[in-house]
């Protein structure tokens, strides 16, 4: 780790990504042929720690792995990308395991077999205290069990330390959790589960005062094509356009943004140049295959930027390259 920085600390899955590319997402019932198949790195935590890590900030992630053919070469991945893996176990059974669709047009349809993720506790995250104590942001998704992620709330609460939650797969969360949570990223389909299904089709502004109001104090809403919707309990209220790109596979587009959000938190960009610094980052990794594969390093991301003259690097920001 670079002195000086305190570092992102992830709490969450590590997977292996099995991935078809399929003539079109089969409906219940169906059989589709696919086009390639192709096995990549993955999982929510694992991609959002790789996704920092290739931004050149330290990172630090707490998971577990099994003890199958897969894990020496999702641990052997991290280790090449620069996260630190300290706070990652190995345990009996399988790794986490996600079976991938992607479609000509980039969209994709996924199950996850949880495995060891499964199996990360409340007592990993006390026996990994000194790391979270460590953490500038702490981020966590919903690849491990609620119970754990609820216990890391609380450890965030009482150590002063801002925790980001990408709540995906989405699931019923109690208040005592969000009320603990300094930002949540749903994407467009999370975010309705969250403010109730029958809401469909409200908007991102009506959207993000529904989750504040039940405890959150930052919401970022991830809407694709439709761009980023920013808004916190002191009154921030912002919309960012998408950035203009061809879309090859969007697996990990959102875990791309939250890595480089917390990212840009930490390098003190502050909530909306975050946001933008984060969707470019997403941008450019819907242009790739794979999930961990797909993610940007610093120049490409502050060349979009640029290109699109949607912001670009201060030189405080440089330095903290």
């Amino acid at each position: 780790m670079e002195t000086g920085k305190k570092p992102v600390v992830v709490v969450g899955s590590i997977n292996i990504d099995l991935v078809t590319n399929a003539e079109r997402i089969p409906v219940e019932g169906e059989t589709v042929f696919g086009r390639d198949f192709q096995i990549y790195p993955g999982g929510k935590g694992a991609n959002q720690a790789v996704a920092v890590a290739k931004l050149g900030y330290p990172v630090r992630m707490i998971g577990r792995l099994g003890n199958d053919s897969f894990a020496p070469q999702l641990r052997a991945h991290l280790e090449q990308a620069g996260v630190d893996l300290t706070g990652v176990q190995s345990t009996s059974g399988s790794s986490g395991v996600a079976v991938i669709i992607v479609s000509p047009t980039g969209e994709n349809s996924i199950v996850i077999t949880p495995g060891a993720n499964y199996l990360v506790t409340p007592e990993d995250l006390d026996l990994h205290l000194d790391i979270i104590r460590s953490a500038g942001v702490v981020l966590t998704q919903l690849e491990i069990p609620i119970e754990t992620v609820q216990h890391l709330a609380i450890i965030c609460s009482r150590e002063g330390i801002p925790l980001i939650l990408d709540p995906a797969p989405y699931a019923d969360l109690p208040k005592e959790l969000l009320q603990r949570i300094a930002w949540f990223t749903p994407n467009e389909t999370e975010a309705e589960f969250y403010i109730g299904n029958n809401r469909n089709g409200e908007d991102p502004s009506s959207i993000a005062k529904t989750l504040m109001a039940k405890g959150v104090k930052g919401v970022v809403l991830k809407l694709g094509a439709g761009g980023v919707y920013l808004a916190s309990s002191d009154g921030l209220a912002e919309r960012l356009q998408s950035f203009s790109v061809d879309a090859v596979d969007t697996t990990a587009a959102g875990d791309a943004f939250n890595g480089a959000f917390a990212t840009g938190l930490l390098m003190e960009m502050g909530p909306i140049e975050s946001a933008r610094f984060a969707a470019a980052a997403a941008a450019i990794s819907v242009t790739r295959a794979g999930a961990q594969p797909s993610m940007s390093s610093m120049d490409e991301v502050k060349q979009m930027l640029q290109s699109n003259n949607h912001h670009t690097l201060n030189h405080s920001e440089e330095n903290a390259r």
